[in-house]
């Protein structure tokens, strides 16, 4: 088989990623799309170890597992990160989030060290 094929739609893989990268702002969504991505970058490394033989056999698939390893592990932590932020915000929309987390207001005592309603 000609090697053009599989390129081709690992670059389509990899654009419909980018895209929904750029543009989702549900995080589960996010991660999906990266998900796309690391598939196409597989595809690319299995698709170059068979019609490309370097000096190591099948380094491709070996790289593509490793890939896979790292995708499952980001897969788990990004959903743990995920439930504890919908736990916090009852949201995981990526725009509604601040990146700065401001400090509650302490409560001002009176002298007899009881807190003072404002």
């Amino acid at each position: 088989m000609h090697p053009a094929l599989p390129f081709t739609i690992a670059a389509l893989l990899f654009g419909i990623g980018v895209y929904g990268v750029l543009v989702r702002r549900n995080a589960v969504l996010l991660l999906m799309a990266v998900e796309l991505m690391l598939n196409a970058v597989n595809l690319v490394f299995v698709t170059a170890d068979a019609t490309i033989r370097a000096a190591v056999p099948q380094a491709g698939q070996s790289f593509t597992l490793f890939v896979i390893v790292l995708a499952a592990a980001e897969i788990g932590v990004g959903l743990a990160l995920i439930l504890q932020l919908y736990r916090l915000r009852r949201t995981v929309d990526v725009d509604d989030l601040p990146l700065t987390e401001e400090p509650p207001p302490a409560a001002e005592t009176g002298a007899d060290g009881a807190e003072v309603a404002r």
